[in-house]
């Protein structure tokens, strides 16, 4: 049987990041709560451990969050924003273009860069996602966040 390396969701140690849009900032914010809830329910208090970086969309959350890996500082960085269709094609951009800075922040860096943007067809469903029918993304970010930071550490990373 083949040894098995995962991450468990304890506190690995190191401070974490959050880099949230500004933009949707009525579900970005929900989706911080969730994050941080999430964080404080494993023992991390994020007035002590966690630096919440204010970006002005999703777009910049790549560059940022990149910036905040390779620090050095965090065990993990979690982005979180909200992109909602609309009636151009600025949404296929936008949500694309993220998804991929955020795989090349971590990838990049060998930090835990966690995707926690909604992309969304309405206003409706990023709502649901932050917080009401569908659960937090935003909690789900936080526990991803933990269970990478240790797993890092369980790899020597």
């Amino acid at each position: 049987m083949a040894k098995v390396v995962e991450g468990q969701l304890v506190d690995p140690g190191g401070r974490f990041a959050i880099v949230a849009s500004r933009f949707n900032d009525f579900i970005v914010g929900r989706l911080i709560e969730g994050c941080e809830d999430a964080l404080r329910r494993h023992g991390i208090q994020p007035d002590e451990r966690v630096d919440l970086i204010w970006v002005p969309g999703a777009f910049e959350i790549p560059l940022v969050s990149q910036r905040a890996a390779a620090s050095g500082k965090y065990a993990a960085v979690i982005s979180l924003g909200a992109v909602i269709r609309g009636s151009t094609p600025h949404f296929d951009y936008v949500a694309a273009e993220v998804s991929k800075g955020v795989a090349h922040a971590s990838l990049n860096t060998g930090v835990p860069v966690i995707f926690g943007v909604l992309t969304t067809d309405t206003v409706e469903q990023a709502v649901d996602r932050a917080g009401t029918k569908s659960g937090n993304k935003g909690f789900d970010a936080g526990i991803t966040a933990l269970e990478m930071a240790s797993l890092m550490q369980v790899m020597g990373a």
